[in-house]
């Protein structure tokens, strides 16, 4: 395998669940996942890794200092169990009519909608 290659990990957070970040100077902050990065196994969350960006004015954009999200590894961020509110792993379960879900391992409650 070469060094520019990218590994390819399945991810168990999807856009608009809420997590938690449990290392980093963030740590505890909690938030919702705007975007998901699969090729960077990366997310982006809701008010949590904020950097400032200098912008050069554009004929659309004003310039100047503007804060934004920046992405996240998910390995660092935990899903929030929606029956505790506690950081909890997330597991797959193929229900009755044959639809596979994710679930709270910690409650067993099933995320998706």
């Amino acid at each position: 395998m070469t060094a520019t290659r990218k590994e390819r990990v399945k991810l168990r957070v999807r856009r608009g669940d809420q997590v938690m970040v449990t290392t980093g100077r963030d740590r505890g902050k909690r938030g919702e996942v705007l975007k998901v990065l699969p090729a960077d196994a990366r997310v982006i969350v809701q008010g949590v890794n904020m950097i400032k960006r200098h912008q050069r004015q554009t004929a659309r954009d004003q310039g100047g200092i503007i804060e934004r999200e920046a992405p996240i590894h998910v390995s660092n961020v935990a899903h929030i169990d929606p029956a505790s509110d506690r950081p909890t792993r997330v597991g797959f379960r193929t229900l009755e009519d044959g639809r596979k879900v994710r679930f709270a391992k910690r409650s067993g409650e099933i995320i998706d909608r």
